[in-house]
């Protein structure tokens, strides 16, 4: 990790944490576990969990599982496997020989179901799911025994049997626990634990046409790896009785203690996997890893680096309620480790031409260029400049308002490493669009500096229209234009249409050198990324990782 990231303040975990070794609890081992589930692309909640299950146990000289919950052959992919590995590595942090996957166990979790259909504490149900449901009850009202209920030993481990036998169609019968229909707590009212799936795994092909539910696979997964504290969200609270009944009602190696702690909300951001799901299915986006996406993928695509992401899940920390973070934070976790890291670059994204008339044809100068103020190790670099240049549209106004105090006929501004620069006239369209800048230079200013001390009030940022090269440039932006687009009707009438433009830019020929994953600073413009899926030969392409300030909060403050 780096040292620049921050400290990490005490939270209630690692408290219980720091109190289980110093009664001597588990031996004194820390054994933590990330177990997703192989059916998508991780995202930045996801990165909360991984933060945290791996930086405890690095903390405290333990071990972290990545154990791949792999119980639904349905919705998993080995596609989604490799990303997860992809991701956590590209996060820093490493598992080790501690790779696993629920479908390790398929045979452990059989014989443990049989063990409960032994003890009478587990049942085969021939209702339909719908009746199931039906017989649960609800929140106010207790829910009935199903008529298959109090079927014999014999009776349950032979449909068991012929179950995995594959004699019965998907949704024929289901294995439930016995525990009690009247409990108040939903989850404790005979569980489904096993059904079937004609579905061929990634991993165990047709060996399998029973699979186990994750409440009863998750505890079991967490025992049988000796795990000692099983992280997970807020929404697992209410199964952890159940969590904690199936440990006590089976002889297992250990019985983990799970925690609960609140997930990642994040204004402007869905985090549902379904909901993510639906953005890739109807093509709302380019995929996972389309840069507008809340996917780990997706951060990296557009150039954030994994340092802004663990420091932002530092500073928000481990809290037991959930709440909103906004997103400015993640935001800005990027803008201070790119300023402090990412090379500066110039670059035009909306070019207008200027022509340095008193300046000589041919004539070209190389100047100096700091690469990173923050860091003078960085250096510097050469950049051409010649009596053509490009520079922003927006930086020039033929009739300004007040207070602007770029270019304008008249007035004098200092080009970045340059010379002092004055507009003198402007060409014009057939429309009457200025197509082109006319100029005089004083060739006294080189460098950007006066040597009798006259000031101007704005530098631009410039290209030489000789060497600039030219470069497709993806304007992202937040997906959702409502703060907690989950409030929508529809969540699609909550996008921003705005997400993404593209433009035609002119760079500075040092960036057709910038390495895929390098995120650097264009000047005046915000950090950008080269598009490492799109970047050919003869294309060069750009992603903006964020905005040098947040744009939001004065969006906000105008509404």
């Amino acid at each position: 990790m780096s040292d620049s990231e921050p400290t990490r303040s005490k939270d209630f975990i690692r408290t219980i944490i720091e109190e289980d070794l110093r009664s001597g609890k588990n031996d004194g081992r820390v054994v933590s576990r990330f177990p997703p589930e192989p059916n998508g692309y991780l995202h930045i909640g996801h990165a909360k969990s991984i933060c945290l299950n791996f930086g405890v146990a690095l903390e405290y000289g333990g071990s972290c599982h990545l154990r791949f919950d792999d119980t639904n052959p349905v919705k998993e992919d080995v596609e989604f496997v490799e990303s997860i590995k992809e991701d956590v590595r590209w996060l820093g942090f490493d598992w080790g020989d501690n790779e696993f996957y629920a479908s390790d166990y398929f045979e452990r979790l059989h014989d443990y179901a049989v063990q409960l259909i032994r003890d009478g504490n587990a049942y085969v149900d021939s209702l339909s799911a719908e009746e199931i449901r039906e017989y649960r009850g609800t929140l106010t009202e207790p829910g009935r025994d199903s008529p298959y209920r109090d079927r014999s030993v014999e009776e349950n481990l032979d449909l068991f049997a012929r179950m995995r036998a594959g004699e019965f169609a998907d949704g024929e019968h289901v294995l439930r626990a016995k525990i009690d229909m009247a409990s108040g707590n939903i989850n404790m009212r005979d569980p489904t634990i096993y059904r079937i799936r004609k579905t061929a795994h990634h991993r165990t092909g047709d060996t399998w046409c029973i699979y186990p539910m994750y409440d009863f696979t998750h505890c079991l997964s967490d025992a049988e790896e000796k795990i000692t504290h099983s992280l997970c969200t807020l929404e697992f609270e209410d199964h952890r009785p159940l969590y904690d009944w199936v440990l006590d009602e089976l002889s297992t190696p250990c019985h983990p203690q799970q925690i609960e702690f609140a997930r990642l909300n994040l204004s402007y951001t869905v985090l549902s996997k379904r909901k993510l799901l639906r953005l890739v299915e109807e093509k709302w986006v380019d995929g996972w890893d389309d840069p507008r996406m809340p996917t780990i993928a997706g951060f990296r695509r557009r150039g954030y680096p994994p340092e802004a992401i663990r420091n932002f899940c530092d500073r928000i920390g481990v809290a037991k309620r959930d709440s909103l973070v906004d997103v400015a934070m993640l935001e800005h976790a990027a803008r201070e480790h790119l300023n402090a890291v990412a090379s500066r670059y110039m670059a035009v994204l909306d070019p207008i031409k200027v022509v340095i008339e008193n300046y000589p044809e041919g004539l070209v100068e190389e100047m100096d260029a700091v690469n990173n103020p923050e860091d003078e190790s960085a250096g510097t670099r050469k950049v051409p400049f010649s009596r053509e240049l490009y520079v922003e549209r927006d930086d020039f106004r033929e009739d300004p308002p007040r207070k602007f105090f770029r270019l304008s006929p008249g007035r004098e501004v200092r080009l970045r490493y340059g010379y002092f620069v004055t507009c003198t006239d402007v060409v014009k369209d057939e429309n009457g669009e200025v197509t082109e800048i006319r100029c005089t230079y004083d060739p006294e200013t080189r460098g950007g500096d006066s040597p009798d001390g006259r000031k101007v009030k704005s530098t631009l940022h410039w290209v030489s229209a000789e060497h600039g090269v030219g470069a497709e440039v993806r304007l992202y932006d937040r997906l959702f234009k409502d703060e907690d687009p989950s409030k929508a009707a529809d969540f699609d009438e909550a996008l921003n249409p705005d997400s993404l433009k593209v433009v035609s830019a002119v760079v500075e020929p040092e960036l057709a050198k910038v390495e895929p994953g390098t995120t650097v600073q264009f000047e005046r413009q915000g950090y950008f990324c080269p598009a490492s899926k799109d970047c050919k030969p003869d294309k060069l392409v750009f992603n903006r990782a964020v905005t040098l300030r947040d744009s939001w909060a004065r969006i906000a403050k105008k509404g």
